[in-house]
């Protein structure tokens, strides 16, 4: 980290539209014209950087043609300019206490050498990813498509965990808290909690991530994780679980990582809904990583699309590929399964038969049936969550 690097967001001009009602066909696509920084940040290659303090890297497009993203393409995503720079790991316990039969103080050794370790492949995605398709302009993050990553989690089960420090009976919530701070000390923890009913075998508290110790900007020492669900609850450094009997309210499940509580999950942006619920299950989602924007195809050649695609943890039936603006669809093949919570691969050979610019857009099917939509089908939201158009990427072709 350098200096401090601020890339400009692109803003839309939507004062046009302040006194319109909403529309789906408002929406477009993500953007996908971030440069990738100069610096280098620690443990990472050069990423696109939207902010250092917090640090808020993505990964760029050309990194999404395999199942598994590299620690150091990961995107990193902090809420707090305020997180610790060195963790003496001696010294590093999770605390469990609260409505439990024994209060606890794990250490890193503990949680290696006292719980079976158990390996979870699983996609990691902001709940704002792809937010810069939302138009009018959300606040936040205005993230391209890359704030996502899929990842091998080695770790213990929360179930075991919590196992040990024996839950009592009028057990109903379980708090989750890490080491980073809030900047202003009025200024809400990022806390989050789940009910007990919500505890699975899938659920881990990671101190590995692809064979390696979990990189500093990722959450070392561990970090919480949960397929199948965005990352804003996958709290990083974590530090303190808490077990209650009753709901506590909280700012980033009530307010900050929330859509409205409908069957569309949208609004509008001059009437935003009352009735709220925090944003929990991934959508179905895919994304070419290459060709790239950048990209220059020889006509009349060869060449094979590649991408990933996911959901929250049915798993992926099928990808289509369109060359027509998505008038036909062709099947992609699929590559292995990993895990229903992780990248599928997909690749699609074509052959350009014109010079010219070129679009491609591939549309994901899970199991349930449940496929991508246009990008201008894709309905508004405050917060700019859950973002999941059908993805198109334009380049040229040459002779």
């Amino acid at each position: 980290m350098q200096r401090r690097e601020f890339l400009k967001t692109s803003l839309v001009a939507s004062t046009v539209l302040l006194g319109l009602p909403l529309g789906a066909s408002q929406i477009r696509q993500p953007l996908d014209n971030y440069k990738i920084s100069k610096y280098i940040f620690p443990e990472k290659n050069p990423l696109i950087a939207h902010s250092d303090r917090p640090p808020l890297l993505e990964t760029p497009r050309s990194s999404f043609t395999s199942a598994i993203t590299s620690n150091k393409d990961f995107f990193v995503r902090w809420h707090s300019p305020k997180i610790k720079t060195h963790t003496f790991i001696s010294g590093y316990r999770i605390a469990i206490s609260g409505e439990v039969n024994e209060p606890l103080y794990i250490s890193l050794d503990s949680l290696k050498n006292d719980f079976e370790a158990v390996e979870i492949t699983a996609v990691l995605q902001c709940g704002g990813n792809s937010r810069s398709a939302f138009v009018p302009t959300t606040s936040g993050i205005q993230w391209g498509s890359g704030a996502m990553g899929c990842a091998k989690w080695r770790g213990a089960r929360l179930k075991e965990v919590l196992k040990k420090a024996g839950l009592k009976s009028d057990a109903k919530w379980i708090n989750f808290n890490g080491s980073d701070e809030a900047a202003f000390y009025k200024a809400p923890r990022l806390i989050r909690e789940l009910k007990i009913d919500e505890i699975d075998d899938n659920i881990i508290i990671a101190y590995e991530m692809n064979g390696e110790d979990l990189p500093y900007l990722n959450g070392y020492p561990v970090r919480l994780v949960i397929p199948g669900w965005y990352s804003d609850s996958w709290v990083k450094m974590l530090s303190e679980i808490r077990v209650t009997k009753d709901y506590r309210p909280l700012y980033y499940m009530d307010s900050a990582y929330t859509v409205p509580d409908n069957e569309t999950e949208s609004e509008s942006h001059d009437k935003p809904a009352k009735k709220r619920k925090p944003i929990t299950t991934v959508n179905t989602k895919s994304y070419i990583g290459f060709p790239t924007r950048d990209t220059k195809v020889k006509a009349n050649e060869n060449t094979t699309l590649k991408g990933v695609a996911f959901d929250g943890g049915s798993g992926i039936k099928e990808v289509l590929i369109s060359a027509d603006k998505g008038k036909t669809w062709e099947k992609s093949k699929l590559g292995k399964e990993l895990s229903k919570f992780a990248f599928r691969e997909f690749e699609y050979n074509f052959q350009p038969k014109h010079s010219g610019k070129l679009t491609l857009m591939a549309k994901a099917v899970n199991n349930l049936g449940e496929e991508q939509p246009f990008a201008h089908e894709v309905l508004w939201n405050k917060g700019g969550y859950k973002y999941n158009g059908i993805d198109s990427v334009t380049f040229e072709v040459v002779k």
